[in-house]
């Protein structure tokens, strides 16, 4: 599909109220996207688990106005209270979509969203929360327009997601997810990510994901400024084309279930994540001290108990503690045993690979 086949035609129905309601879970990335171009494209293709537990809830109540606004018209509520500093990144949003959903400006918007983590728990939220509104926004579309089939209403939901933050376009589907184009994976395009298309082993279903919170506190730097940095960065052609041989290496990993070579990937791409930080003009670390205790001891006890554990890290300091479904007990004992005592307030989330999206 092309971006021209999101903008609708005529719609066949007038509807001047109503509501709808979708919970979208965040995504881990196991090849990083890290950089972009315009219109929120990526500068190489990335490869995610659905999480399930770390999710938005969002509902959005709309009534038509008297008259089409000149501006969006809309007030936002975050787990119960107005959040107008929400607003700004919404009207983003809502102005980079506008062609492609154009009754927005015909109705009041009254959005109520909420998390299942702490806002301010060093969780990104970008992911969850853009693919919960514009499910929601597709959803009215499809009210208006009920011709609109599922696979094109998933398409254009991770489409729009994307243009909010874009990750979120991982979000709509699960267990795994991929989005960029990449010449080996059949379906892929930098517009919306798909379900990934060939065969998983039996290793990598119900995966868990123990998300370690180092630091809670606001992120140095925004993910928006990190990724315009690779734009100059003297290693950008190369990571980019890393990017592209560990998805091909992966389609090997998941049809024959190989959980060190996985390792290898993962723990790769979040190390490079961050030395793509840490060799950008301006450079930074988003790694704590703790974030380093944590991978030293995942290494010490992989070695010692003949896991499979691994960690995978996002732009921040915070560690997603990744194993297999026949060693959650053994792992999570040693987690609890030897890892939250380096964590902000010994705080953990347990989580696990989700399915996606649900309408509430």
């Amino acid at each position: 599909m092309i971006e021209k086949d999101f903008i609708p035609s005529a719609y066949e129905l007038k509807i001047t109220e109503g509501k709808v309601s979708y919970k979208s879970p965040s995504n881990i990335a196991l090849v990083k996207y890290w950089g972009k171009k315009e219109n929120q494209l990526p500068q190489n293709p990335s490869i995610s688990f659905t999480l399930d537990a770390c999710a938005t809830t969002t509902q959005v109540f709309y009534n038509k106005l008297p008259k089409p606004s000149d501006d969006f018209s809309f007030e936002l509520w975050f787990e119960g209270k107005t959040k107008d500093d929400f607003k700004p990144k919404i009207k983003t949003f809502l102005s980079r979509i506008e062609s492609y959903l154009p009754f927005l400006k015909e109705y009041h918007f009254k959005i109520e969203t909420s998390n299942s983590f702490p806002h301010s728990s060093g969780i990104a939220s970008s992911a969850s929360g853009m693919s919960a509104l514009a499910l929601c926004l597709v959803a009215i579309e499809r009210q208006l327009n009920p011709d609109i089939s599922d696979s094109f209403f998933l398409k254009k939901a991770s489409f729009l997601s994307r243009l909010g933050s874009g990750s979120a376009c991982r979000s709509i589907e699960g267990d795994i997810v991929q989005w960029g184009n990449h010449k080996n994976t059949k379906g892929s395009t930098d517009l919306y990510g798909i379900k990934y298309p060939y065969e998983v082993h039996d290793n990598f279903k119900n995966y868990y994901d123990t998300i370690l919170l180092v630091d809670k506190g606001q992120k140095q730097v925004s993910s928006t400024v990190g990724h315009n940095l690779m734009h100059d960065h003297p290693f950008a052609v190369q990571r980019f084309s890393q990017a592209h041989d560990n998805l091909d290496k992966l389609i090997t990993i998941f049809k024959n279930g190989d959980l060190k070579e996985f390792i290898k990937i993962v723990e790769s791409e979040a190390l490079t994540l961050h030395a793509m930080m840490m060799t950008s003009m301006p450079y930074f670390i988003l790694m704590k001290p703790n974030t380093l205790e944590i991978i030293n001891k995942i290494w010490e006890f992989r070695e010692v108990s003949k896991t499979n554990v691994c960690f995978t890290l996002d732009a921040g300091a915070n560690v997603h503690v990744l194993y297999p479904e026949n060693e959650k007990d053994v792992v999570f004992q040693f987690i609890k045993d030897e890892l939250i005592a380096y964590c902000e307030n010994q705080q953990y989330i347990c989580d696990r690979i989700g399915f996606g999206a649900k309408k509430l």
